[in-house]
């Protein structure tokens, strides 16, 4: 039921289209696409694509490793793309010794992780009371604390109080930046998947069942239709705002299969499962009306604050997106991450977006990924 031609996943063991593996000599496999998109959108040259792929992947599966070694004094983690490493933050010098033997780098700091995490719980509480011009707040482990983004000139009694509040909670750090919009859009040509027949959104990730995607897209019992006007099914689950992810369950002849599509700017990339990206580490989207795009991770559990109310847990990142890519895929090699959420800017004149985490909605609904 798909217009683009997809892998065949009776010779899925036989293809060399696998957007990343580690080789027994650590040198990364990717797709020529892929290595091509981050050199356009991260300055990268062939090479530091390869190399960059590879440490990302094995920063990703240290990170878990890396935060038990560290404890009650684990304050946050990131990746460096100078060092090629994990960094990880640490309050005292006897759990920085026993980090370093998982292999990251570790970094002194003053607040831990579980402060910062107490910190945003608290501005959390209080989401409903912030006001519009309060785009998001995250925790920052790289500064010590929790960064709030307010948007340019904004001046108001009750963002005053909102901020006083904020302080009274912990750290916290004023940033300016705009504020973030859901990029669900009207019936455009494309190749979406359309919600009620006038809302077009894009697909996140194939499961077992069906597919995940963003939750502003359509609620319960919404009917699904696909980008050639047949039936796909509708939605089984959805939450908005709070969160932004929703499940959608197919029939109809419809089929899943573990691909995130390249659009032909790189080879359909695909997925080999879900590890959770460190700060810093380059990620890529596909969405139906920008297509493919990478840029970098920013920031992990970020509350934002859209106009329909607060969205928790969020991913930022430093990837384009527009109107019409709500849901789409966010990778990073053959690591699903996440479904598009919303943002600011586009793909012109660039700009940030969020997605929701993938383990999250998987775990929500007790769904497991389709995986090559």
């Amino acid at each position: 039921m798909r217009r683009r031609n997809l892998l065949n996943l009776t010779a899925t063991a036989c293809l060399a289209l696998s957007v990343i593996t580690v080789g027994t000599a650590g040198s990364a496999v990717a797709s020529p696409g892929l290595v091509e998109a981050m050199q356009r959108d991260l300055g990268l040259t062939s090479a530091q694509a390869h190399t960059r792929l590879a440490e990302e992947a094995s920063a990703s599966r240290v990170a878990p490793v890396a935060q038990e070694a560290a404890g009650t004094a684990f304050g946050g983690a990131w990746f460096d793309p100078e060092r090629g490493k994990l960094v990880v933050g640490v309050t005292d010098d006897t759990a920085a010794q026993a980090v370093e033997r998982t292999g990251a780098v570790a970094e002194r700091v003053e607040v831990s992780a579980a402060q910062l995490d107490a910190t945003k719980a608290a501005i959390d509480a209080r989401a409903a009371q912030a006001p519009a011009e309060v785009s998001g707040w995250r925790a920052d482990p790289r500064s010590g604390s929790v960064v709030l983004t307010v948007q340019s000139g904004a001046d108001s009694p009750e963002l005053a109080a909102f901020l006083q509040q904020a302080r009274e909670a912990g750290p916290v750090r004023i940033e300016e930046g705009p504020k973030p919009v859901s990029f669900a859009a009207g019936t455009v040509g494309g190749d979406p998947f359309y919600i009620n027949g006038n809302v077009r959104c894009s697909i996140g990730f194939s499961v077992h069942g069906g597919f995940v995607t963003a939750g502003h897209c359509g609620g319960v019992g919404s009917s699904v239709t696909g980008w050639d006007g047949s039936a796909m099914g509708s939605f089984h689950g959805s939450s908005f705002p709070g969160n932004d992810y929703a499940y959608v369950g197919i029939g109809n002849g419809w089929w899943t299969a573990p691909v995130v599509l390249g659009w032909g700017t790189v080879s359909d990339a695909l997925v080999r499962g879900s590890w959770v990206a460190p700060v810093g580490t380059s990620v890529c989207r596909s969405g139906s009306t920008t297509h493919w795009h990478c840029g970098t991770v920013l920031a992990h559990n970020e509350t934002v604050n859209y106009a329909q109310g607060a969205v928790h847990q969020m991913t930022k990142t430093s990837v384009c997106a527009q109107p019409g890519d709500s849901g789409g895929s966010f990778i990073t090699g053959d690591q699903a991450q996440g479904v598009t959420s919303g943002g600011w800017g586009n793909c012109s004149s660039g700009g940030e977006t969020w997605f929701q985490p993938v383990n999250e909605i998987l775990q929500t609904y007790g769904l497991s990924l389709v995986t090559a």
